[in-house]
């Protein structure tokens, strides 16, 4: 029998659309989402991250420049713990750490990233730590200047990496556990024009992927344990041999098993699969999966490493796919539902 879980969606909001947070019932067994309710009202709630106990989610307000942290109550509705300021513009991303004590963001319309101290009730104290991300690269449009994309913590919770898209560079930083600080560790300088976006690692924490929003390309790296640092592996295409270019990737994902690595791709609108070797963390390819929908952003796979669940931006549509356990190929199930400009999903198990 398959699990019973929650699904946390945060969006866009706009008038006569979304209005904020929702949440849809998921089943396991089946593959079948419920009708989504709308659990939180705040303002373009786009990226969410939610505490290991499942007591507590938090979630960045674009247009706001805050983070709000909820208590997740037993019928899945969040009551409002309390907001603090993102210490930057756009905050798109946001990350605990493993122990639950520290959340970091980052800031794309800043280029910053800011931390925090996760207080008892799971409320945010003020930010401990603002840094600003100084730079540029060479597409004149779109890296004039920092532009931080996403912040991730590393499996034991001593490093933090926030990919920059409009520098170009992957910041490693170290973490305080006993203040939630952080302190310049190192970077990765990545390919001129790259757009660093998202990160994510293997789950043992020995290899982790990079996926670049404007070259499609994801890159695999080493990761050394004792300093934070990376060392590149592998870059291959996140498209099917001998497609053009087109539109922009967003997510990457490594399956619970470690056995497989997905990405969005946004414009082509397909799930890259890729199987992950253990020995060495390379990446072979798969297969490109349709979304049924548009513009993916975000995407999740289940904890029992059974499902993807995909956002359709453009679409308003999250679609689920069975995953092979096998291949990791991708299975349409036929099940959807609809919900206004859906960019984050997470999981919660009921």
């Amino acid at each position: 029998m398959g699990e019973e879980m929650r699904v946390y969606i945060g969006t866009y909001t706009k008038e006569g659309g979304s209005k904020g947070i929702y949440a849809a019932d998921f089943d396991g067994a089946t593959g079948r989402l419920e009708e989504p309710k709308l659990v939180a009202e705040v303002a373009s709630p786009s990226f969410l991250t939610l505490a290991s106990s499942g007591k507590t989610l938090y979630a960045v307000s674009e247009n706001r420049d805050r983070v709000t942290a909820y208590r997740v109550e037993a019928d899945g509705t969040l009551a409002k713990l309390n907001d603090q300021s993102s210490a930057g513009g756009g905050p798109c991303y946001v990350a605990l750490t493993p122990d639950g004590k520290t959340l970091a963001l980052a800031n794309y319309g800043g280029g910053s990233i800011a931390s925090y101290r996760v207080q008892e009730d799971g409320s945010l104290s003020a930010p401990v730590t603002t840094i600003q991300h100084v730079g540029s690269s060479v597409d004149p449009k779109r890296q004039k200047g920092p532009h931080a994309h996403s912040i991730n913590f590393s499996l034991d919770g001593r490093f933090a990496y926030a990919a920059d898209l409009g520098t170009d560079r992957v910041y490693v930083y170290a973490v305080d556990p006993g203040t939630s600080a952080l302190k310049t560790a190192g970077e990765t300088v990545i390919e001129p024009g790259s757009g660093p976006r998202h990160f994510a690692f293997r789950p043992d924490g020995k290899f982790a992927y990079l996926i670049n929003e404007m070259s499609l390309m994801m890159k695999a790296f080493r990761v050394e344990a004792a300093t934070g640092a990376l060392t590149e592996i592998q870059s291959l295409s996140t498209l099917p041999a001998g497609t053009a270019p087109q539109g922009s990737t967003a997510e990457v994902v490594a399956h619970p098993s470690g056995k497989f690595l997905y990405g969005s791709n946004r414009g082509h609108d397909s799930i890259v699969v890729y199987m992950i070797d253990e020995a060495t963390g390379k990446l072979t390819y798969v297969e490109n999966e349709p979304i049924r929908g548009k513009t993916p952003r975000n995407f999740v796979v289940s904890p029992d490493g059974k499902w993807l669940l995909a956002a359709g931006q453009a679409s308003d549509t999250v679609t689920v796919f069975a995953i092979d356990a096998a291949t990791g190929a991708l299975n349409y199930a036929d099940s959807r539902i609809e919900v206004s400009s859906p960019v984050c999903l997470r999981f919660l198990k009921k």
